[in-house]
């Protein structure tokens, strides 16, 4: 590209957007690159503070900031069909969710492609459910033109893996097991049932059946056993999950032969959550011990967990323990949750 006056320029071809800003009315390209700059526009240009303008010369191993946005958009989601993306704009590409699913990020790829200079792939968190239309990142160079090389070795990086993936969510069949004798007796209502259908519902997670049973070991193995026999994909079990002696769920999801991934999380409010998986005739089973915050908190490691499971991952201790920061609800009077920092 070339620098030129603005007065001189009809009959050139721009090479960037020429963006005008009305405060509090619009924000946008008043001529898009590529425009043939006339007479009359001249005055237009002036008009938007444009005294000098950069027109095209296209230039051997130089990339424009559209085209290197298209690079930078192939390397994030290739030609993946969970997503959309824009025209590029202003040098910009924006990438959105074609369908509801867990959005997932390969953070390594994208900490080494932003580290290389120049050029920025900016993201909404992953590891979080996200809804058809939703935007999820934008691509682009700082400067208005590239270096082609620059744009090879943010390619060659990522070796053909596309940084972003969209998982459809399952809607498995789910079983609830609530322990305690206090509810079972009835001396206390079941406040777990209600609490867990309705986040279920937020996924159209079904519910095949609840079981309330007491605090016995072998009444909650039991228990699970039945719904894994009437088909459950997903087990969860609330209450039971402290340290009192009466408090049993722990030890009876570890005797029933689950894998236990991790019993704690750094999680506030959610400490006390276990994570396992159970193999039973060629299925593997999510089984969630649930602390019993889950039934009055707004929002807790469940909810952070949850569309993870349903997405179809199988959840480690490394992922359990890298919810420590972000991990402390701030418990807003006004809950905001995703939309804030909880389980970033």
């Amino acid at each position: 590209m070339k620098l030129i006056k603005t007065i001189d320029a009809e009959g050139h071809v721009l090479c960037h957007d020429i963006t005008r800003i009305i405060p509090g009315v619009e924000k946008g390209p008043v001529f898009k690159k590529g425009h043939i700059v006339t007479k009359e526009d001249i005055p237009v240009l002036l008009s938007v503070g444009k005294e000098n303008l950069y027109v095209w010369e296209k230039t051997e191993g130089m990339l424009h900031e559209n085209e290197a946005a298209e690079v930078l958009k192939n390397i994030c989601i290739g030609s993946d069909e969970s997503f959309t993306a824009s025209e590029p704009s202003e040098g910009k590409i924006e990438i959105r969710a074609a369908h509801c699913g867990l959005f997932k990020i390969n953070r390594k790829l994208l900490n080494l492609v932003n580290s290389l200079g120049e050029m920025m792939i900016a993201t909404i968190h992953g590891d979080f459910p996200v809804k058809k239309g939703e935007k999820l990142a934008g691509t682009r160079i700082i400067p208005l033109v590239i270096e082609k090389e620059k744009l090879e070795k943010a390619e060659a990086l990522c070796e053909g893996t596309q940084i972003f993936k969209l998982l459809p969510l399952s809607k498995p069949k789910t079983g609830i097991v609530t322990t305690g004798s206090e509810v079972k007796k009835g001396l206390i209502k079941d406040a777990f049932g209600p609490v867990l259908k309705a986040k279920l519902s937020e996924y159209d997670v079904p519910v095949i059946g609840q079981t309330i049973v007491g605090d016995g070991r072998q009444e909650i193995i039991d228990a699970i056993n039945e719904h894994i026999n009437a088909g459950a994909e997903l087990i969860l079990v609330s209450g039971g999950m402290s340290v009192d002696p009466d408090d049993n769920t722990p030890g009876a999801i570890k005797a029933l032969g689950s894998n236990i991934v991790s019993y704690g999380a750094p999680v506030l409010p959610g400490a006390m959550m276990l994570v396992s998986y159970y193999s039973y005739m060629g299925r593997t089973i999510p089984i969630l011990g649930l602390p019993g915050c889950v039934m009055y908190a707004k929002r807790t490691v469940f909810d952070l967990v949850l569309p993870r499971i349903l997405a179809g991952e199988m959840l480690t201790k490394e992922d359990i323990s890298a919810y420590g920061e972000g991990g402390l609800c701030k418990n807003c009077e006004v809950c905001r949750f995703p939309d804030c920092g909880f389980g970033k």
